[in-house]
């Protein structure tokens, strides 16, 4: 059973753990202009706005409703396209699109109102960010984005009076559980939860098993929601690093990565789009244990470090050390991601984070470089040095590291130490890349650094050899 707001209205309802909002929004709402368009989170035709109390006000996000589950309703607000005007009445968002010729076909249409109505409402993951990257989880097929982000650029985030949704909402109990799935309040129920059902499936953004269940129709069997779990998504910010909760999403952690060092910040960008990083948690990307996933290279160059919970009893790990193998993460039946500390770089570190994909926006890598060295002297003291994409996990270039210690801060010892890549890994070939550009570009990052260092701003592709760039 869950409990939540549509238009004010308080709705009650017996879903599933694998039914997804999409499907309670267009066939048991009634809601048809929210769109199924890719099924996992891409395009962006799907998306509505969730509200949540925070303090004084209503926090919106724009999410993705085909991957999001049903559960994840509970005790929130819900806004879908119809929430906003009528063709009598347009919101001002509406208005736009209409008055600047933003809309064709239309299918795409209301999953872009949503989000520029997300940061109309200063949603999260909008504010103070560009235009075209609150749109990034949004495609459109048939207009053109011209007039969509002149639509976008007319319409100022404005604080709106959310009074009569917030008292809704803090009068809006959650129910917190199903017959297949629970969503605990906080990190002590959950830890009672799992050890009670170790089996269960944990879920924290549905980013990822979202599209088990929209591809691959797999049985999540029990599920544990941890998006309720208000003590994991503290963010702490000290002198000595950063603390994020395991329920931090991108959207959220985004500034105190940024804050950490800029390169984070970019990389948080290249993460999906706005709706997915909404959702998406870095300690979901941590414990989902994927080869390609883009924060833990960057993490593990930066030395951060995991805790685990069981019960009541906590473990911290360095965090390269959680990934065994493919698919096998050093995680006890029972345990799970509680936090994430990141120690803040030294000001003379030299660090270098880079995501490579076939598109900019909205993609997965096909590497993920994160570099970190300590200079003295012009030697190179020590190098912490992680790839994504190269390996059956996010993996630490040791041999490349043990090349580069000791050495003369030089272009020669770059190009000394790229072969070692060689010995650290063995990349697979796949419709992202072959393993030859693989290691061609892991090798042009360290060049990359090298040239950047020295005021040079280069591309990592010209040292592509012929059987690289046919990769």
């Amino acid at each position: 059973m869950i409990r939540f707001l549509l238009d004010g209205q308080r709705h009650e309802m017996e879903v599933g753990a694998q039914e997804t909002a999409l499907h309670v929004i267009r066939e048991r709402l009634g809601r048809r202009g929210t769109k199924e368009g890719c099924g996992e989170g891409d395009c962006g035709a799907c998306t509505v706005l969730l509200g949540e109390a925070e303090g004084d006000h209503v926090a919106w996000r724009a999410v993705n409703a085909c991957i999001m589950l049903a559960p994840m309703l509970d005790g929130k607000a819900l806004a879908t396209v119809e929430s906003l005007g009528t063709p009598e009445h347009l919101s001002p968002v509406q208005a736009e699109m209409v008055a600047r010729h933003g809309s064709q076909c239309g299918f795409c249409t209301p999953g872009f109102v949503m989000s520029l109505e997300g940061r109309a409402r200063c949603g999260l993951g909008t504010v103070g960010r560009d235009v075209a990257d609150v749109l990034s989880g949004n495609l459109c097929r048939c207009t053109g984005y011209g007039p969509i982000l002149e639509s976008a650029q007319a319409c100022a985030p404005t604080p709106r009076d959310d009074s009569e949704s917030l008292a809704a909402l803090l009068s809006l109990a959650p129910i917190g559980k199903g017959a297949n799935w629970h969503a605990p309040r906080s990190s002590d129920e959950l830890a009672a939860l799992l050890l009670e059902q170790p089996e269960a499936r944990i879920v924290a953004g549905a980013t990822d098993v979202g599209l088990w269940v929209t591809k691959q129709m797999r049985d999540l069997g029990h599920v544990i929601f941890l998006g309720d779990v208000a003590d994991l998504r503290g963010i702490e910010e000290k002198a000595e690093g950063v603390t994020l909760g395991a329920g931090v999403s991108y959207s959220a952690g985004w500034d105190a990565l940024a804050r950490l060092h800029p390169d984070l910040g970019e990389l948080v960008r290249r993460i999906a789009g706005t709706p997915v990083r909404n959702a998406g948690t870095i300690g979901g990307n941590i414990a989902n244990g994927s080869p390609i996933g883009d924060m833990p290279p960057a993490l593990i160059a930066l030395g951060a470090q995991l805790t685990l919970r069981r019960g009541d009893e906590r473990r911290t790990i360095p965090l390269e050390d959680f990934f065994i193998t493919y698919g096998k993460q050093d995680r006890r039946e029972g345990e799970f991601v509680e936090s994430i500390f990141i120690p803040r770089p030294a000001s003379d570190a030299v660090i270098q984070i880079t995501k490579l994909s076939k598109r900019f926006d909205s993609d997965i890598s096909a590497v993920c470089g994160a570099i970190h060295l300590r200079l003295a002297d012009g030697i190179i003291q020590s190098a912490r040095i992680a790839f994504g994409g190269m390996a059956g996990t996010p993996k630490r270039a040791l041999a490349t590291e043990a090349a580069l210690t000791g050495q003369v801060w030089a272009e020669s010892s770059i190009e000394a130490a790229i072969p070692a890549l060689a010995l650290d890994y063995q990349p697979l070939s796949d419709v992202r890349g072959s393993s030859a550009y693989r290691l061609t570009v892991a090798g042009n990052l360290l060049r990359r650094l090298w040239l950047a260092q020295q005021g040079e701003a280069v591309s990592v592709l010209p040292h592509l050899n012929k059987e690289a760039t046919h990769g």
